[in-house]
Order: structure tokens, then C-alpha cells, then sequence
């Protein structure tokens, strides 16, 4: 095996893996009644194409997309359109969901099965990934499609698969390398001949042997990955992998590069091959706040409440309840919220597993610029933003920042960086950052 490799800054949280690191994929069936949201992907939410009474047949198109940055949502289930609701959201405060009251989930409405991909253009796949609404599995939710379509002047000479999975407590994508490689391997052909592009690398960190394994037995190139948090991140991934720095305010995509995720990989084979669209996931539900931590395979539109329930219920007090890891997920306030594509978690954590410390002022230790795998000063961001500064907050990169988390976990002060920074950006984004 060779080197591990990896990137400046970032930190070691501890992986808390173990919980469900051993646990297989559990397939679980759709419940009653499931609630589709219509916002699963970055962009355009999807416009609904079924009103209340309307039957509907597993993986029709309840959703149609809404403009170029956006995709079609499918029904996972054979069932009754109950309506079409406000309802709150894993990834924000609410949004429209479709409910259907669920009669089955056997056969459906599928795409044209195709044997091999060979005997169809890359243009057909594009299509064929749009129409399945495939979007990022790892946490950005990005049109998938979109991807797969740089424009004529950006030459893609690297296809990155992400099986990094660096965020603590999350396994799913672990899962999916040990009990399904064959699909992420075709997934990243597919992908691969879409792209025209000759090398292809999976990154794995070196804290999954038995992924890596599997991996290089399959005759997949493996690039291992030293064990330090943001490595799954884009930029962090392209950095260790190819040495190239992707440009502020830039794209992988300007630099040759193209990152999928894993799970997507796999959601792209089942497209192509089998002619699913995306309805279904990988999940993680673990912490010390849940009785059975287990990696599901769940229905878009099951409820967290659902998942906790299949895992044997709350062990008693939850101090945070996650969607997501918990460098990067969201707080919740209820489990009443229903699974999307781009869930890759569900955590509850004790008391005891959360770090609550009073937050006090900037001491000016310098640790958040060390760890900061973008460069940048947050202390000077956060400041700025707490000032209302936003011009300021602009000029020291607040929009450069991907919120990783890696800052606030490593502030002594118990600083909100990533709060402020993110109010910095909404600011600026929404024009109050002009001359401020």
C-alpha cells in the first residue's frame, strides 16, 4: 500500500465509529405513510406534478425539475396522495412534501434497464442521471448531472470516488464499500466513460482496512488517506490526491478534477443499470442516545422517528439530536423529520458525548488559523461578522469558507466561529455586505 497521504490543517475529533462500524445494512420497508420532500437537492426545489386524491406507482415523478440547478423527485412507494403540506426539514426550517399513504413498494414504474452503458452516449447517461434525480450523497446535494457537465473549455483529466467519510460517528459509506463494492466499481466506470476521462482514484482513510482491501482486490485504485477531519472535503480530497489547489471562489472543475461520492457512484449504477431513480439511501443512525446503532437502507420520506424507532428507541436523555455528523450536521428539534438523499446520519447523543462550554472572548491563541484547512483567520471573520463588518468580513474570505466546524472544535474560548461566519455570508449573499 502506499503512503498515506493528506492535506494542511484539519484536526483529529474522535471517530466514535465503533458504534456502528460492525453493524451490515439493514433493509427496512417504507412506513404507512411517507413524506417526500420537494427540496432534496442544492437549487431549485422540484415543482409538484401530483395533487391530493392522485395514485401513484413507485418511482413515478411526483416533482418535476424547476429550472437547470434542480431535479425531479420520484414517489418510493405504491400509494394515495394525501396532500401536499408545509413540514419541518432535516436541512431547514420546513418545506413542501409530498405525503402518500403507502399500499406497497413492489415493482412500480422503473427506466429502460440497460445491459451496458458502452451502448449509449455520454449525453444519454447525463439524461438518464437528471430524469433518476441523483444529486451528491455526501452532504452537498449537488445535481449530480450538472457535474457531468463541464463546459467545452474545462478538460477533465481526474475522476475522484470519495470513501472518506470523515466525519465521526458516520459508517454508512463504510458499509456500503464492504457490502456493495461491485455497484460503487460501476458506478465509477459509468461515470468514468461519461467523462472521458483514463484515471480514476478512490480515496479511503487508512482507519477502514477492510474498505481498502475490498477496494484493491476489486483492481480499484486506492489512494490512502491519513485519518484527519475535513479530509473527506472536496478541496482537502483534491489537494491530497493531486497536489492541485482549487482556486478561491473556483470549481474542482477548473482544475480538471471531478469528486463523486461513493454513495452516489452507486446510485449511478443502480440508474443505469437497473433503471432506478433515486429513491432510497444508505443511512447511519447511531450515538449513545439510541439503543441499537445500525446503518439502514431507508425509503426517502421515512421519519427519524421512524429509523430511532427500528433501532430500538431513545436509552434515555438526549442531550443533541443531529442530522448528519456532528462537524457538520444540524441540530435538531424533533425526530418528526423525513429522511432525504442527502441524509447520511441520524445521531443521538447523551449528555456525555456533548461539549457545551460558555462561550467567552477571543484569547488570540492562533489555533483556528493552524487547523483552518481553507487558510483563512476565522477568529478575524467571526469578529467582523459579530460587528456587523460585512465589507470586512468579505475582504478576510467569509465566503471562502465551507463550514466545516474544524475552527469552533478547536476554539478554547468555545467561540461560535461557524455561526458568525455563516451570518457573514447570508449578509454579503443578500447585498447588505456593499460598502458595510
Amino acid at each position: 500500500m502506499t503512503r498515506a497521504r493528506t492535506f494542511r490543517g484539519g484536526t483529529h475529533p474522535p471517530g466514535n465509529k465503533g458504534l456502528s462500524s460492525g453493524k451490515s445494512i439493514r433493509k427496512i420497508p417504507a412506513p404507512d405513510i411517507v413524506r417526500i420532500p420537494l427540496c432534496q437537492h442544492l437549487g431549485a426545489p422540484s415543482k409538484p406534478v401530483v395533487s391530493k386524491g392522485d395514485t401513484v406507482i413507485r418511482g413515478q415523478e411526483i416533482g418535476a425539475q424547476n429550472g437547470f440547478i434542480s431535479l425531479p423527485t420520484h414517489s418510493p412507494v405504491n400509494g394515495t396522495v394525501t396532500g401536499i403540506e408545509d413540514f419541518p426539514m432535516p436541512h431547514r426550517r420546513s418545506g413542501s412534501v409530498v405525503v402518500i399513504e403507502t399500499e406497497s413498494e413492489e415493482g412500480g414504474q422503473i427506466f429502460e434497464k440497460w445491459d451496458d452503458f458502452h451502448d449509449h452516449s455520454p449525453a444519454e447517461i447525463i439524461e438518464r442521471v437528471k430524469q433518476a434525480g441523483i444529486s451528491g450523497m455526501g452532504g452537498a446535494c449537488f445535481p449530480t448531472y450538472v457535474k457531468l457537465s463541464p463546459p467545452p473549455d474545462k478538460k477533465i483529466d481526474t475522476l475522484l470516488i470519495n470513501g472518506v467519510e470523515c466525519e465521526p460517528y458516520l459508517t454508512a459509506d463504510e458499509r456500503l464499500m464492504l457490502e456493495r463494492p461491485d455497484d460503487i466499481i460501476l458506478g465509477m466506470e459509468i461515470l468514468a466513460y461519461t467523462l472521458g476521462v483514463q484515471r480514476c482514484v478512490i480515496g479511503i482513510e487508512i482507519n477502514k482496512p477492510d474498505a481498502i482491501d475490498v477496494m484493491e482486490k476489486k483492481g480499484v485504485t486506492v489512494l490512502p488517506l491519513k485519518v484527519k477531519y475535513p479530509q473527506g472535503a472536496e478541496k482537502q480530497l483534491i489537494d491530497a490526491a493531486t497536489g492541485r489547489e482549487v482556486p478561491a471562489g473556483g470549481l474542482p472543475l477548473d482544475i480538471g478534477v471531478v469528486v463523486q461520492n461513493v454513495a452516489t457512484a452507486a446510485a449511478v449504477a443502480n440508474a443505469v443499470r437497473d433503471g432506478e431513480p433515486s429513491i432510497r439511501r444508505i443511512i447511519t443512525v447511531t450515538g449513545q442516545g439510541v439503543s441499537s446503532p445500525c446503518n439502514y437502507d431507508a425509503c426517502v420520506g421515512t421519519l427519524f422517528a421512524d429509523l430511532i424507532e427500528e433501532s430500538g428507541g431513545y436509552t434515555g436523555d438526549v442531550e443533541r439530536l443531529i442530522s448528519g455528523g456532528p462537524m457538520m450536521g444540524i441540530a435538531l428539534y424533533t425526530d418528526g423529520v423525513p429522511v432525504t438523499k442527502g441524509t447520511s446520519g441520524v445521531l443521538a447523543l447523551s449528555p456525555q458525548e456533548v461539549r457545551d462550554i460558555a462561550e467567552g472572548p477571543c484569547i488570540r491563541c492562533g489555533k483556528c488559523v493552524d487547523v483552518c484547512p481553507l487558510k483563512l483567520v476565522p477568529s478575524m471573520i467571526a469578529t467582523a461578522a459579530e460587528n456587523r463588518r460585512w465589507q470586512m468580513a468579505k475582504e478576510y474570505g467569509a465566503l471562502n469558507c465551507m463550514a466545516c466546524g474544524t475552527c469552533s472544535y478547536v476554539c478554547p474560548a468555545g467561540r461560535y466561529l461557524v455561526h458568525y461566519i455563516k451570518n457573514a455570508q447570508d449578509a454579503i449573499r443578500s447585498g447588505q455586505g456593499e460598502g458595510v
